[in-house]
């Protein structure tokens, strides 16, 4: 992607196979989180392609399951 990208846009890292939230550009990279919060990671920006909308809902949604799926409210 040669284009700027914003910070708070949700973008996928095809290299890694991950979405991320654009959080900063540091150099040549652009710094990525798990759209979930997590720990940052750098990436390039020709590896990476915009969310569009349905596509950032249904990530968000994703990991919205995946942490219910983590959280047992008994233990």
């Amino acid at each position: 992607m040669t284009d700027e990208l914003d910070i708070g846009q949700a973008v996928r890292d095809v290299q890694r196979n991950r979405v991320g939230v654009v959080m900063a550009r540091l150099g040549p990279y652009v710094q990525l989180r798990p759209l979930g919060g997590g720990r940052e990671w750098d990436a390039d920006p020709v590896h990476l392609e915009r969310l569009n909308d349905l596509e950032e809902l249904s990530a968000r949604i994703a990991e919205i399951t995946a942490r219910s799926r983590r959280w047992h409210p008994d233990e």
